[in-house]
């Protein structure tokens, strides 16, 4: 690996602070200096110091992506925006999303360089719990509840799996929230919107929205806000990002 590179992805700097570190005699390899942004190196064997400090490979990286609306969940996209766009991480090119969300849906989204580790919590063994906050176009009751703690027949073989759902309120609007979504006629009565959240440990397609439309019900809002006992920052805008810290990064390996 070339010695810029590495130290880019272990320090956070990008490769022109690298290189200005390497001009100025910052950087060691094996205690000796070097300057040379191309030198090869080994990151399990080769000793890398930057200002006095040893610098350590960390073979793996996890961000926590809080998806906006209208970006597609894909690592590129000829036609769309893809959720890498935003992205200006030095070992971008390793990262890919775990799962997907739909291009209308925001929130959490997990981007990892481990394929193995996706792959078990996108597992069905795994049973790994994944919470959305929704508005639903509908009264939502406990008739649902009870519904969804059951399994709901989406129309595949089985029913969905057992799932948490909560209420937190139950309204009548005015003005109608879904105007620019062309499969609803709008009403010309006030609309029941109800704000749920609904924690599910399986990722068929479209899931959260299927299992509302067997009850009769419309999603017109979604957003994922934890998944694998991790939760969103809330104080990460639409796009933002941020690797994941040592905490979550351990709570994510134990829990899968």
């Amino acid at each position: 690996m070339r010695l810029d590179k590495f130290l880019a992805g272990c320090a956070g700097s990008t490769r022109s602070e690298v290189k200005k570190q390497l001009k100025k005699g910052m950087v060691l390899v094996n205690h000796v200096v070097e300057k040379h942004p191309e030198r090869q190196i080994d990151p399990e064997q080769d000793c890398i110091e930057l200002a006095g400090k040893t610098v350590h490979w960390q073979p793996f990286i996890a961000l926590m992506l809080n998806k906006p609306a209208g970006v597609v969940t894909a690592t590129e996209d000829k036609r769309q925006k893809t959720v890498m766009d935003g992205i200006d991480h030095p070992r971008k090119k390793e990262l890919f999303p775990v799962g997907r969300l739909d291009i209308d849906t925001e929130g959490l989204l997990l981007l990892l360089n481990d394929g193995a580790l996706a792959h078990r919590m996108l597992s069905p063994r795994h049973h790994v719990d994944k919470t959305y906050y929704a508005k639903v176009l509908g009264y939502v009751d406990e008739q649902d509840v009870e519904a969804f703690a059951r399994g709901v027949d989406i129309g595949e073989k089985a029913p969905t799996l057992p799932a948490k759902l909560e209420i937190q309120s139950v309204k009548e609007v005015e003005q109608p929230l879904w105007e620019t979504d062309s499969d609803l006629e709008t009403p010309t009565e006030p609309a029941t919107i109800s704000e749920i959240y609904l924690t599910i440990c399986e990722g068929k397609f479209h899931q959260v929205k299927r299992m509302f439309e067997a009850r009769g019900k419309k999603v017109i809002y979604l957003k994922r806000v934890k998944m694998a006992g991790i939760a969103l920052d809330d104080t990460l805008a639409p796009g933002e990002w941020r690797e994941l810290t040592n905490e979550e990064m351990e709570r994510l390996q134990r829990l899968c």
